[in-house]
């Protein structure tokens, strides 16, 4: 299916400019519509290449800029900085995960009533943090995400049907805190589902996470079969849901 793109920009309360990748089917009409949150580089290409496969697969996607500007680095240093200004302002990260929804849903392509989210790494957490304060959100995958919630769910808040991809191998965010989001979802009563990828590490769906590994001494691996079937299922579940 062919597509096109283009950048949406927005402004939050504290004057910085986003400054998203919009990617949408190219035929018309409006399509059920996916935010994209990346990881925590910034608005990389492994985000926008994400929002433009889900384009091609018939969806309204919006790779979001979570810091402004389109920041981008390779530096993990600077990523974790950037990354723990929004963590530990979660009102400003809330606000901007929230006019990203809103400038998806205002786009002339999306259908708001079928809206989703995705993210990797950092933007798992944004889209699951999305998920627990109740946004009306009928699916949401995370990637390698962090699954550590800034407050655990209440009974019922969540929404839609959660999808949980997660490589065993991952020493960044381990399998005991996979339990404990297990814990949090049952007690939560959400609907989820959680799959866990043999010889997966942090980082398995994007290309360039074993050279950005190697680059910055952080145990990070592309895997390939993993990144695919974990990519197959989030469509899946969008097929069902949306």
């Amino acid at each position: 299916m062919s597509i096109l793109t283009r950048t949406v920009s927005y402004t939050d309360s504290t004057g910085t400019t986003l400054q998203s990748h919009f990617a949408y089917p190219a035929q018309g009409g409006k399509a059920a519509a996916v935010l994209v949150a990346p990881e925590w580089w910034g608005l990389s290409e492994h985000a926008k290449n994400s929002a433009e496969r889900l384009a091609e697969q018939g969806y309204a996607a919006l790779a979001t800029d979570l810091y402004g500007n389109a920041m981008l680095t390779e530096d993990a240093t600077v990523a974790g900085e950037n990354m723990m200004k929004l963590v530990d302002n979660p009102e400003l990260l809330a606000e901007r995960t929230q006019l990203a929804l809103d400038a998806l849903v205002a786009q002339a392509e999306s259908d708001g009533e079928r809206l989703a989210a995705i993210g990797f790494c950092f933007g798992g957490r944004v889209v699951l943090e999305a998920a627990r304060r109740g946004t009306p959100l009928k699916a949401v995958a995370s990637f390698h995400g962090n699954l550590t919630p800034s407050k655990p769910a209440e009974k019922g808040a969540i929404k839609g049907e959660l999808l949980i991809e997660h490589g065993e191998l991952d020493t960044l965010v381990t399998m005991e805190s996979v339990e404990a989001f297990r814990a949090e979802m049952e007690a939560a009563e959400a609907r989820f589902h959680i799959d866990v990828f043999p010889n997966a590490k942090h980082g398995f769906t994007n290309p360039q996470a074993t050279l950005n590994g190697e680059r910055n001494g952080v145990d990070l691996g592309y895997q390939q079969d993993a990144a695919g079937q974990s990519w197959q299922n989030m469509l899946d579940l969008f097929k069902r849901v949306l």
